[in-house]
């Protein structure tokens, strides 16, 4: 037993004033659940998504609350047969849907990216081998201005289905160096003076703390990684700043750089002449 048949089987169901009272009492409880759904889930996903993308879901939410109620329970009160309008909405629904399968992917992953947020507005981030700031995030597409200033739409279905690196996710980001001074260098000296640089600068976290040791004896020189923790939003000015200081004040204390260099040791002892000018041949005669 369908829904008409449901309204068939109610006394005086044909009745104009019965109809009426369905059809009202249809609407009435649709707006009223719309409401309920739409406050539950303002109150669920608002610390979870931007203002503006939540209104949508709760738009998308309340229209499809009301089209339901309109199918299935104002429909048959009115003698209209549910199913001829969902076979004839289903065909037409096949052929938009096969017209429009991108956009209708792009949409759900908009929907999928708006509720997990693993990106929002303003982070800086490598999507699809593109690296920049996320400038918006549509149902349709996200947004992002690369290092060099290039406007790029990446497309909703690729950003949710590839690799994404958010840069600033994470309070505190790594970054690494590796310092070469000279072996008749003090590479204790060395790494004292690089833990009092990192130390002073405003921008270095003491939690997680640095690291500086000697990883390896090299060809041309003693190599000393460093291991600075800093602001994921100060991260590559640090970055930038730190290794020039780090040279400069290395200098300062009489150690070097070094660089790649190599010493020839002859098995005899070489013998120089010294040719006067008079004794070199002239070229053309």
């Amino acid at each position: 037993m369908n829904v008409t048949d449901v309204f068939s089987s109610i006394p005086g169901g044909d009745g104009p004033v019965l109809k009426f009272l369905i059809v009202l009492l249809t609407i009435i409880g649709a707006v009223f659940v719309s409401k309920v759904a739409t406050i539950y889930l303002r109150r669920t996903l608002k610390e979870k998504m931007s203002k503006d993308h939540l209104e949508i879901i709760l738009k998308l939410t309340s229209y499809s609350i009301i089209i339901v109620a309109i199918l299935f329970f104002m429909l048959p009160a009115l003698n209209v047969e549910p199913s001829s309008i969902l076979v004839a909405g289903s065909v037409v629904g096949f052929i938009i849907g096969f017209a429009s399968q991108n956009i209708v992917g792009n949409m759900v992953s908009g929907l999928f990216l708006m509720t997990e947020r693993p990106i929002k507005v303003g982070n800086i981030v490598n999507i699809d081998g593109n690296s920049g700031t996320v400038e918006d995030i549509t149902l349709i597409s996200t947004i992002i201005r690369t290092y060099d200033g290039l406007y790029v739409r990446i497309p909703n279905q690729t950003v949710f289905t590839t690799t994404i690196t958010n840069y600033v996710a994470n309070v505190a980001r790594r970054f690494d160096y590796v310092v070469g001074i000279r072996y008749n260098d003090d590479a204790d000296k060395a790494i004292e003076i690089i833990k009092n640089i990192i130390e002073d600068h405003p921008f270095t976290l003491k939690n997680p703390s640095p690291v500086v040791f000697v990883d390896n004896l090299g060809d041309n020189a003693v190599n000393i990684v460093v291991r600075i923790w800093a602001p994921s939003t100060d991260w590559y000015g640090a970055k930038t700043e730190l290794l020039w200081i780090m040279k400069k004040t290395l200098e300062e204390n009489g150690m070097e750089i070094a660089f790649p260099q190599r010493t020839l040791w002859f098995a005899n002892e070489l013998q120089s002449k010294q040719i006067d000018k008079k004794e070199v041949p002239s070229g053309n005669g």
